[in-house]
């Protein structure tokens, strides 16, 4: 388990929370609280050439990890029964750690599935073969998910979603800047070199550089289709509620009844038809692209899925393309993207073992503790502001109160009986895990919402809120050092964990949340003016965030839109916790007085500080500016705290400097 260093204790035993040596104190706290409150632990920790970003959360993640390394370890030289799940795991994770064989079998493993896509004859074979490709987990054009019904939440049902883009984004096919054209040119490298390896280009009959070219093209023209980040946040652009005779209208070159027997789907009469002019476009593909270009294209999906289960050269060429994207230098080591892959097919059977042996059931006590703290705050905090009337006031009072709270593990665990491991091949294994998952995922549709499942594995280190299950879920691998440490006074809880707290309870009246009412439905439970009056405070965290520069060179800016309601939930959670933390000092639960020569104040906005500490190359804050919805650690920070006021009081932050901003020009929401 991760231990944070701390300095003198109290009497009651607890210590301040705040490790002095994480601290940078020739930087100014009024000019770069970022720097000054972290500045030390980064020094501490220089980035190595295996992460292209390494912060206090990736730390926490690899000890996490090495923990469960030692128990699947315990798992490969046990005599398991055939069958169960400890033979499951060990023989997944032998699998993966078995080099010679993986380069042994080289693209052996690939090869019945490329024959089976060189072999499709026809526009109607293609057509037909879509619901395979997305039962086995690769997913061309659109995939089938399971979603709550929007209108009832309680009930599940089907979505049909963009997919199909193999650099994951559709800017990275559209802009035009430098950067973004030299990761296009190492992508293409990146598909000329496995389409060589894959051995399709034999069977297709033309070389891996022509197969690259027309799989590009269509990848661009599937991008230029689909909608981009900043509407997917917006549940209207995505919801689209149809029956199915009317979402045919969309897709004819697909038969969707037919679709969804093949996929394995229930009987579907009504689903969400996510984006009817994306479909559209798809449909026009369908029907009009050159045959052999979607053939290639059902192939590189393939691929590019299989290149990390394969041998060295296909990893180490998967690799060469992510050193451009991200600026790593080193490849992780096998073992750990080994425990990534078992995490993934069965995360919550060895979440199960995580839990047993390393979280204490005191953490979960004092989690549900601090949460309601942080609940009671939030109730103030909405009863007081000025901004809202009471009949809006009274309905997110009644949605904050119902809630749900999930900490630690979930209370029924996943069955894996039904996932079928075999001693084949680590590819063939990902494709049987990938065929379950598709299965019960599908499984959901046309039922009740079960909210006891979980969304996220025991040990990820990590948190979420759920819209449509109005629940907020806290994992055991973050209820550890330094986002909670039950060795501390609980300031420097509060301003760690407690607004980690503040910051999910706080997404559900964000830009997206405040659109769901407590019952999960999306519904408009807002008076007008009280909605104008969040859209204007909103606005002003926008502008702020685009203004911030992040990068010089390139000269980059961030992304207020893509960022809002992480940028909006930081704000919240900030003025919740702290909020909680006045109450709790009241009630004599915190310490008042300094220790280590802070205040319980400064002590707050120091562990909120060291929350974000990390190092990041060039290459990859382009990339998470791009495509990630939260902004950067150090703007989490040196973009947030200027809008507390809070924060500027307890610092002694004045016009002038670096840390100062207006107070009528400062976000207040939550």
């Amino acid at each position: 388990m991760a231990v944070i260093a701390t300095g003198c204790s109290n009497k009651s035993g607890l210590t301040s929370g705040v490790d002095l040596e994480n601290l940078d104190t020739s930087a100014s706290a009024v000019d770069d609280f970022y720097q000054y409150a972290c500045g030390g632990w980064m020094a501490k920790h220089p980035l190595d050439e295996e992460h292209a970003r390494f912060g206090t959360f990736d730390q926490l993640a690899e000890d996490n990890q090495e923990q469960m390394k030692a128990l699947i370890a315990d798992l490969t030289t046990t005599d398991n029964e055939p069958g169960s799940i400890a033979d499951k795991i060990a023989t997944l994770y032998l699998q993966g750690m078995d080099s010679a064989a993986l380069n042994e079998q080289g693209a052996a493993p690939l090869e019945p599935f490329m024959k089976e896509v060189a072999a499709l004859a026809d526009r109607k074979a293609l057509v037909e073969t879509l619901p395979l490709l997305h039962r086995r987990g690769f997913y061309p054009f659109f995939a089938l998910f399971n979603e709550a019904n929007l209108e009832n939440a309680t009930m599940q049902m089907g979505w049909l979603y963009q997919t199909g883009l193999g650099m994951g984004d559709r800017d990275y096919y559209i802009k035009t800047d430098d950067n973004t054209a030299n990761i296009r040119k190492a992508y293409k490298t990146l598909m000329t070199t496995l389409f060589f390896l894959s051995g399709y280009d034999k069977l297709s009959g033309l070389t891996p550089q022509a197969l690259t070219e027309m799989v590009f093209a269509l990848e661009t023209k599937v991008a230029n289709a689909q909608i981009d980040k900043v509407m997917l946040r917006n549940p209207a652009e995505t919801w689209h509620k149809m029956a199915l005779a009317d979402a045919q209208k969309f897709i004819p070159a697909v038969d969707l009844k037919a679709y969804f027997a093949a996929l394995g789907a229930p009987a579907i009469d009504t689903f969400n038809l996510c984006m009817p002019a994306y479909t559209k476009a798809v449909n026009d593909l369908l029907q009009k692209e050159n045959v052999e270009t979607i053939k290639a294209y059902y192939a590189w999906m393939i691929i590019s899925d299989a290149a990390r289960y394969l041998s060295d050269d296909f990893v180490a060429a998967n690799f060469e393309f992510s050193k451009v994207l991200s600026g790593v230098k080193q490849m992780r080591p096998r073992w750990k993207r080994v425990m990534g892959t078992v995490n993934g097919a069965m995360g919550e059977a060895v979440g199960q073992m995580y839990v047993k042996k390393f979280f204490p059931a005191e953490s979960k006590e004092r989690m549900l503790t601090l949460i309601e703290n942080l609940r009671e705050a939030f109730t103030i905090r909405i009863s007081e502001a000025q901004w809202m009337d009471q009949q809006t006031k009274d309905r997110a009072l009644e949605k904050l109160s119902t809630v749900l709270v999930k900490v630690g593990y979930p209370d029924n665990w996943r069955d894996y009986s039904g996932l079928d491991i075999q001693h084949d091949s680590y590819f063939a294994n990902i494709v049987r895990s990938n065929v379950f998952d598709t299965e019960y995922m599908l499984s959901k549709i046309n039922k009740p919402t079960d909210k006891s499942e979980w969304g996220m594995t025991p040990q990820m280190v990590n948190a979420y809120y759920n819209p449509t299950t109005n629940e907020i879920c806290f994992p055991a691998g973050i209820l550890q050092p330094p986002f909670f440490d039950h060795n501390a006074d609980d300031a420097a809880n509060y301003g760690a964990i407690g607004v980690v707290i503040g910051h999910e309870l706080t997404h559900g009246f964000d830009d997206q949340g405040r659109q769901y009412d407590k019952d999960g439905n999306f519904n408009d439970w807002w008076q007008p003016q009280d909605a104008e009056n969040f859209e204007r405070q909103a606005k002003v965290l926008v502008d702020w965030f685009n203004g911030i520069r992040v990068l010089d060179n390139p000269e980059t800016y961030g992304n207020g839109e893509l960022t809002l309601g992480e940028n909006i939930a930081d704000n919240g959670g900030l003025h919740m916790s702290y909020r909680a933390m006045e109450i709790a000092k009241e009630k004599g639960q915190v310490n008042s007085k300094e220790m280590d020569g802070f205040t319980p104040e400064q002590r707050f906005f120091i562990a909120y500080a060291t929350v974000w500490a990390g190092n990041i190359t060039n290459e990859q804050i382009l990339n998470q500016t791009q495509n990630d919805p939260h902004s950067l650690g150090r703007w989490r920070v040196n973009g947030t705290l200027p809008h507390i006021t809070e924060f500027v009081e307890a610092f002694g932050v004045k016009e002038g400097d670096g840390m100062y901003i207006a107070p009528e020009n400062r976000a207040l929401l939550w």
